[in-house]
């Protein structure tokens, strides 16, 4: 019943749709954006942690929990359809700017970085897209969004701090992708919120 009154409502449905429309193609322009970085990536640097840890095998926890984030907030989705706008375009955003810098700065993989098996995850990204770290950046961006459910703004921040660890711990980030992505992220939803006020609105509140 209450999917039926968000799917009805002509600007809920019109902005979900276009909402759906904006992240295909931010996920289109971070596909080429990434094949690019990969492409013209140099050499890898000294990190002030990364030079001092040794390797550890965290790829697949590393991957399967980045995609149990993504299941669980279609999920908080799907539970509240109002939270959909707001998420869809916010991550939309994300991806593009995400894109551009990943385009900007061409470090090269640090060595002997532990490779994962799971060839969905290889087919999304080429591995040269560093900077930001977008399994630490996108958490964080749904604490922001959900910062006034406690339960789920803990949740989110844990989970962006854990995923932060293991992109250290496997050598998959350099410090400063993990760093900055915090601060980056944040910027990102202040953006968001100038940009999508009545669907942030929907997000808080609900349709009138």
């Amino acid at each position: 019943m209450i999917h039926k009154k968000y799917l009805t409502n002509k600007y809920f449905a019109y902005s979900l749709v276009t909402g759906i429309v904006f992240l295909f193609v931010s996920l289109v322009v971070e596909y080429f954006a990434s094949d690019y970085a990969t492409d013209k990536q140099s050499n890898a640097v000294t990190d002030i942690i990364l030079s001092n840890i040794p390797i550890f095998n965290v790829a697949d926890i590393f991957v399967y929990g980045f995609f149990a984030v993504i299941i669980f907030i279609i999920i908080l989705c799907l539970i509240k359809p109002q939270r959909m706008l707001f998420i869809l375009k916010s991550t939309s955003v994300f991806i593009l700017i995400r894109s551009v810098f990943i385009t900007m700065t061409h470090v090269g993989i640090y060595p002997n970085i532990v490779a994962t098996n799971l060839n969905i995850f290889k087919s999304i990204t080429s591995g040269g897209d560093l900077f930001f770290s977008g399994h630490v950046g996108f958490p964080f961006l749904m604490a922001l969004i959900f910062w006034p459910e406690k339960k789920l703004r803990y949740s989110f921040v844990s989970i962006s701090v854990i995923l932060g660890i293991l992109a250290l711990l496997g050598h998959y980030h350099y410090t400063i992708d993990v760093m900055a992505a915090y601060f980056i992220t944040f910027g990102i939803y202040h953006i968001c919120l100038k940009w999508f006020k009545k669907d942030h609105q929907i997000l808080l509140n609900d349709i009138n």
